[in-house]
């Protein structure tokens, strides 16, 4: 299929054919492909945990509220956001970026890029991600209102903000896999209905770890997981051309 095709097949669908299993290895390609999402500075704040076994499966979907999804998926992924390993995130990404320019970049501009990722990755990342009880994302944000009022500076700085920005990274992976797995014929449902305390107890998470969604994985049984025609609101309700 096209990417066009992709998009048209790819359908959120709630029940899954039980006797039409699908190639695990497959799925882990999937998520590979997932791993090449576009995401805020390139910090890879995700995880993903691929559940094939069946006892797991059924905790799993317990934890989801039981939902037809994931009652009948043979697999199931769950999308989590790590903001607590920003600071092995940062020091992986600096010493690829040293490598890298050392590579890829003329000799005469090496030392300044090398100098402009350490002070991105060993200063500003871990500064913006830190967080203490709010406090550090106050501090934060008044320095970014401050600054604005000279020059353009991005103001959504708060420990939230910053919450937020890594729960859209981990969302355009889980897009991307979704996608690759259309791909493939298979089908897919992002959820986010779900007991995230039970489902991180199951994972057996860090406290630090944070659900982003679970998207159950399988083969459409039939017409019966998809609810009729794809609703969309009107395209020229939500697009502007300025």
């Amino acid at each position: 299929m096209n990417l066009d095709e992709v998009l048209q097949y790819r359908r959120s669908v709630r029940v899954y054919d039980k006797m039409k299993p699908i190639d695990t290895e497959k799925v882990k390609h999937c998520l590979e492909l997932a791993t090449l999402a576009p995401n805020s500075s390139n910090m890879q704040l995700w995880e993903f945990y691929h559940i094939t076994q069946p006892e797991l499966l059924a905790k799993v979907s317990r934890a989801c509220l039981d939902q037809k999804s994931t009652a009948t998926a043979p697999e199931v992924v769950v999308f989590v956001v790590r903001r607590d390993v920003y600071r092995k995130r940062a020091r992986f990404v600096l010493d690829f970026e040293r490598d890298n320019i050392h590579r890829n970049s003329p000799k005469e501009r090496q030392a300044k890029r090398i100098k402009d990722r350490e002070l991105y990755y060993g200063i500003l990342m871990p500064f913006v991600y830190a967080r203490f009880l709010g406090l550090l994302g106050l501090f934060r944000k008044l320095l970014a209102n401050i600054i604005s009022i000279f020059r353009p500076m991005m103001l959504e700085v708060s420990e939230n903000d910053m919450r937020v920005v890594a729960h859209k990274s981990c969302a355009l992976a889980a897009q991307t896999f979704m996608i690759a797995m259309a791909n493939e014929g298979y089908d897919t449902c992002p959820l986010e209905g779900l007991d995230s305390r039970r489902l991180k107890r199951v994972l057996k998470l860090p406290h630090g770890a944070e659900i982003n969604m679970v998207i159950p994985c399988g083969i459409r049984d039939g017409n019966k997981g998809i609810w009729g025609e794809r609703c969309r609101v009107p395209f020229d309700e939500v697009y502007r051309k300025i």
